[in-house]
């Protein structure tokens, strides 16, 4: 009798753990593929993939400007702010081409070199724009990227997505995956154990 409660205990073990693997498993896709159709588009559509040196020629704070966050949207007239232009030597061709923050700078606005957040203040806006154009004053030389098949003749500072940041992003998944995948090998060799010992 003892032996039938130990032998159903040691099942159920079994089932939980093997649906825990399988939970794992399948949680892991999920996030595989949800990373697939946001983050990995956004790392291969990216054009400035090469990093070399910039050296700063310009930085001036022109009038204030609209910022267009959202195409065709209502309320883009309320929310003007500096515009900040950043002019640069890039080493790589030794051109005057226009720096960006990121690749969503440019789409936001081309005529800038950085777009605040709309929800910040306009006095915080414009003192960190300030700031912003005398770092890039006092640190003339500094690492950027730039396009090197020639399709965009500007450079961004920094990339949305880098290498570092999309191994990171397939990190978690990964270990999920693995984890489960050792679960559900550990229950099945347990089972093979099981039957073996029996049928000694």
């Amino acid at each position: 009798m003892l032996g039938k409660k130990l032998v159903t205990a040691q099942k159920r073990g079994e089932t939980r753990a093997l649906c825990l693997g399988l939970g794992m498993v399948a949680c892991s896709m999920m996030m595989y593929f949800f990373i697939g159709i946001t983050i990995v588009p956004f790392y291969t559509n990216s054009v400035w993939t090469t990093e070399t040196v910039c050296k700063v020629l310009k930085a001036n704070i022109k009038d204030k400007v609209f910022c267009p966050n959202s195409k065709g949207s209502e309320d883009e007239e309320n929310f003007p702010y500096p515009c900040l232009q950043v002019w640069v030597n890039l080493t790589a061709s030794g051109q005057e081409v226009m720096l960006y923050q990121t690749e969503d700078t440019l789409e936001k606005n081309p005529k800038c070199s950085y777009v605040p957040d709309k929800l910040e203040n306009s006095k915080e806006v414009k003192a960190r724009i300030e700031t912003i154009a005398s770092n890039f004053k006092k640190y003339q030389t500094f690492p950027c990227y730039y396009d090197p098949g020639g399709t965009q003749t500007n450079v961004i500072l920094s990339r949305l997505y880098p290498s570092k940041s999309l191994l990171f992003a397939f990190l978690w998944p990964t270990l999920m995956f693995t984890g489960g995948c050792l679960i559900i090998v550990l229950v099945k060799i347990s089972q093979y154990v099981s039957v073996l010992s029996a049928w000694q």
